[in-house]
């Protein structure tokens, strides 16, 4: 079944439309098997040969639909207790997430440090203090508050980018 807005797409393009950018797809396409659309390989994330992975593919629409559809409820232990479920929260003054990624743990000790920073600036501004002590009490007192638990972290790029401009930012 095609709708009105994919024939007019497909009469423009002679092509199917891509299930994710609308665009028209051709021989280096493949099929969603939960909505049954055409997504351009570029569009699918797939790297490598589409023909390996044609056997069960979704598109990132339907894994976003999957995903918020995962509600979970509250649970019951043996002891009669009730065990709510939460999105994130924090354990060891670190804060976790649901989906397992470290966007939240980092956002939280980014500001926690700058909490730190704002508690020391009088000191590490002031001028009349070696810039090697200054360095000692930043590195001891301001980095080590923002790196934190780092070391279970999941990290991807753009998490290391943002520590490392905020650290550009306090140093300078």
């Amino acid at each position: 079944m095609v709708s009105g807005e994919q024939k007019v797409q497909l009469e423009s393009s002679g092509k199917w439309p891509c299930g994710v950018c609308g665009k028209g797809v051709g021989r280096n396409s493949i099929l969603c098997t939960k909505c049954g659309k055409w997504v351009y390989k570029k569009c699918s994330g797939i790297k490598g040969s589409l023909y390996k992975a044609s056997v069960s593919f979704a598109c990132s629409g339907c894994l976003r639909q999957v995903s918020k559809e995962k509600i979970v409820a509250d649970m019951e232990i043996d002891c009669g207790c009730v065990v709510e479920h939460v999105e994130k929260f924090c354990y060891l003054g670190d804060t976790l997430c649901v989906d397992g990624g470290a966007d939240t743990a980092v956002t939280t000790r980014l500001r926690k440090g700058w909490d730190k920073f704002r508690q020391l600036a009088p000191f590490l501004t002031a001028s009349d203090i070696p810039l090697h002590t200054r360095g000692k009490v930043y590195s001891s007192c301001v980095r080590s508050c923002i790196l934190h638990a780092s070391e279970t972290w999941p990290v991807k790029k753009e998490n290391v980018v943002a520590l490392q401009r905020a650290e550009r930012r306090m140093t300078r």
